[in-house]
């Protein structure tokens, strides 16, 4: 079976995207999947998720509880996995 066989008739999945607030400039915007990144650490003070503000540029790290990592691996965000 091909690919084109096995996606016939699916229709394109809309990209997910998450809504974020930067602590700096106070701005609020959505962002894709590939903006974000989670590090899930063996504590809570090393789990957090980070961005860039499309509108200050500035680093923005957050911490990451249980609801929002699933939420994150869920959408697709790029999760590092410390040891």
């Amino acid at each position: 079976m091909s690919v084109r066989t096995a996606f016939a008739g699916m229709r394109r999945v809309a990209d997910v995207v998450f809504r974020a607030g930067c602590p700096d400039c106070r701005a609020r915007f959505e962002l894709g999947a590939s903006a974000l990144r989670l590090v899930i650490g063996a504590s809570s003070k090393t789990t957090f998720y980070s961005f860039t503000c499309p509108e200050c540029a500035s680093s923005v790290r957050k911490p990451a509880g249980e609801r929002i990592i699933e939420l994150l691996t869920g959408g697709g965000v790029r999760t590092l996995r410390l040891h």
